[in-house]
């Protein structure tokens, strides 16, 4: 088993990938952006350090000495509003990090959480790895160039790059679009306030992006690849509603604000899995209706 170290441990994701990996007998350590009020399941240590700061970085990944690295911290909302720090923290701050780890050493798998961002709006189907990227957000070129910084230390670090399509989940911030929805349904509201309507998304559960994350970071055969993360299916978002309203037995009316709308949103992201299946032999375990199920019924 391999200490593994997960940047952004206290995260939505990273409180899952913790919690897997730890299940798989790993020991798990962290670095977080501050310090850590609700306690990470299956985390040992951690430490409190900011991506930018690059000597900071290094004296705490020296401390921790991981074997295998997932990179989850960054800015991830497409809406954040300060574009100075999405690429300051996903740019330079991945950068910082991939050098600490360069020069501690023993590192045998980096996993790097991308975006299928990064596609853009593309229309002829699924979007496989070689699919080229259109990115039209400031988060989406910041994920890109991340990935390009990777390509510079390719000859020094086993860096395997993923590129998760949306996902969702319970503890995911409201924030996001299903999140959002759900805690409308929970306080029965009457009426939800969305932005673009007109959008279709691939969804997976957080539970079945975890699993894949330690499968790549286990995988010797991964590394040097790109791997899209998502379940291979396109739902709209009017299905979206009318599986949560279905699910929950709650009906409400969608109201469309237009300050919650976005000139550049991208209108359709949709994966081809068949990399992932390949290498791993796995399949998604949850549909979208489980995890809305899941979500809805939370405490």
């Amino acid at each position: 088993m391999s200490r593994i170290l997960i940047t952004g441990a206290d995260g939505f994701t990273g409180r899952y990938l913790a919690q897997q990996l730890y299940s798989e007998g790993h020991e798990v350590v962290g670095i977080t952006h501050s310090a850590i009020t609700d306690p990470v399941d299956g985390l040992s240590r951690s430490h409190v350090c900011d991506l930018t700061d690059a000597q900071g970085l290094k004296d705490v990944v020296a401390d921790l000495r991981p074997e295998k690295v997932a990179h989850l911290a960054a800015i991830a909302f497409v809406a954040h509003g300060d574009v100075e720090n999405i690429y300051r923290t996903n740019i330079v701050g991945s950068r910082n990090l991939l050098e600490a780890i360069s020069s501690v050493g023993r590192v045998n798998s980096v996993l790097l959480a991308s975006s299928a961002n990064i596609y853009g709006n593309q229309v002829n189907g699924a979007i496989d790895e070689h699919t080229p990227p259109n990115p039209v957000n400031d988060y989406a070129v910041s994920k890109l160039s991340m990935e390009f910084v990777a390509r510079t230390y390719a000859e020094r670090l086993p860096i395997t790059v993923a590129r998760p399509f949306n996902y969702t989940g319970i503890g995911q911030s409201a924030d996001f679009l299903i999140p959002k929805i759900v805690d409308h349904v929970r306080r029965r509201a009457d009426v939800v306030e969305l932005g673009n309507l007109d959008v279709a998304r691939d969804f997976s559960d957080v539970r079945d992006v975890v699993v894949a994350y330690s499968s790549l970071l286990a995988s010797a055969d991964a590394v040097g690849s790109v791997f899209n993360i998502c379940s291979g299916r396109a739902t709209s978002l009017s299905d979206v509603i009318a599986m949560i309203k279905d699910v929950s037995s709650h009906d409400f009316a969608v109201e469309v604000n237009p300050a919650f709308s976005r000139a550049n949103e991208v209108k359709s992201l949709w994966g081809d899995r068949g990399a992932l299946n390949s290498l791993t032999g796995q399949s998604p375990r949850h549909s979208l209706r489980d995890t809305l199920a899941w979500m809805l019924d939370a405490a």
